[in-house]
C-alpha cells in the first residue's frame, strides 16, 4: 500500500460534498462552453498564424537594441537647430494646436445633427437612420491619414487639407458616439414631457438634450487632445504642422532638433489633458 494512498481514498470520499456544493465546476461541457473553448484556441491559432505570416521576429528586435540606443545618445540633448529654430517650432506648434481645434470643432458640429438622425429614439424615420448609420461608418472606416492623403491631393500641402482631415474622421466617430449617447438617455424625462403635452421635438429639446449635453461635451474635449496627436502624425504628409517639421528633421538627421520637437509635443500635449482633464470633471459634476 503506497503513502498516498490513503489521501486519494480521502479525495474519492470528499468527491460527492464538493460536487454537491459546487455543481457548477462538474457540470459537463455544454455547447456555449465547448464554443467558448473553441473561439479561444482559433483566436490563439490566428495569432500564431500571424506572427509566422508577418515574419515576426524576436531576435531581430533584441539585435536592434543596439542602434536604439545609439539613436538616442544622438538626440541628446534636446536642442534646437538653424533648420528648427525655437521660433519655427513654436509657430508650427501652434499651428498644430489651431489644425486641431478647428477640426474637432467642426467635425462636433456637423456630427451634432448627424448624432440624433442616427439615433433610434430621436431620428424622423428608419430609412433615414439606416443611410445616416452607414454614411457615419464610411467616413469613420477611413484612418485621418488616409484623409491627410486625399486632401492635400485636393486642396494641396498645408494645415487647410489637416484641418478637412481632422474634420472628416471625427464626423463619423462623433455621430456614432452622440447617437449612442442619446439612445442611452433615461426615458423618464422624455415621457414626462410628452405626458405635459409636449411634442416630439419638445421630447428631444427638454427631455434628452439636457442629459447628453454634458457627455457630448466630454467627448469633444477628449477628441480634441487626442486630435493635437494625430495633428503631428498627418503634418507628416504634408498636411501643416509641427508634424511637417519633424519629418524633415529626421531626414536630413538632425537628432537633436528631433528630441527637441518631440519633448515640445509631450510638453503640450501633457498641458492639454491636465486642462481638458479638469474641464470634463467640471462638467460631470454639473451633471451629477
Amino acid at each position: 500500500m503506497s503513502a498516498t494512498q490513503p489521501l486519494r481514498e480521502a479525495a474519492r470520499a470528499r468527491l460527492p460534498v464538493l460536487r454537491a456544493a459546487h455543481p457548477a465546476q462538474f457540470r459537463p461541457l455544454t455547447p456555449s462552453r465547448l464554443a467558448t473553448v473553441a473561439v479561444l484556441l482559433g483566436m490563439a491559432g490566428l495569432f500564431a498564424l500571424g506572427v509566422w505570416r508577418l515574419d515576426i521576429d524576436a531576435s531581430r528586435l533584441l539585435s536592434g537594441f543596439g542602434q536604439l540606443l545609439h539613436f538616442l545618445t544622438l538626440m541628446v540633448p534636446p536642442a534646437p537647430t538653424q533648420g528648427a529654430s525655437v521660433a519655427g517650432v513654436l509657430r508650427a506648434l501652434a499651428e498644430t494646436l489651431a489644425i486641431a481645434f478647428l477640426g474637432t470643432l467642426l467635425a462636433a458640429t456637423i456630427a451634432f445633427p448627424l448624432g440624433f438622425l442616427a439615433a433610434r429614439n430621436a431620428t424622423v424615420n428608419q430609412a433615414l437612420r439606416f443611410l445616416t448609420r452607414r454614411g457615419l461608418d464610411g467616413l469613420r472606416g477611413i484612418d485621418a491619414l488616409i484623409w491627410a492623403l486625399i486632401w492635400v491631393s485636393v486642396v494641396g500641402l498645408g494645415p487647410f487639407a489637416g484641418v478637412l482631415a481632422i474634420m472628416m474622421g471625427d464626423i463619423g466617430i462623433f455621430g456614432k458616439l452622440y447617437s449612442e449617447a442619446i439612445e442611452a438617455a433615461d426615458r423618464k424625462p422624455q415621457e414626462g414631457v410628452v405626458a405635459a403635452g409636449g411634442s416630439g421635438l419638445h421630447r428631444v429639446r427638454f427631455g434628452i438634450l439636457p442629459e447628453v449635453l454634458p457627455v457630448i461635451a466630454g467627448q469633444v474635449l477628449y477628441f480634441f487632445e487626442s486630435n493635437v496627436r494625430s495633428s503631428t502624425i498627418i503634418g507628416i504628409v504634408g498636411a501643416g504642422g509641427i508634424g511637417l517639421v519633424l519629418a524633415e528633421m529626421i531626414r536630413t538627421l538632425e537628432w537633436q532638433a528631433v528630441s527637441f520637437i518631440v519633448v515640445l509635443i509631450l510638453v503640450m500635449v501633457a498641458v492639454i489633458d491636465l486642462l481638458s482633464g479638469a474641464l470634463r470633471r467640471r462638467l460631470i459634476g454639473r451633471a451629477a
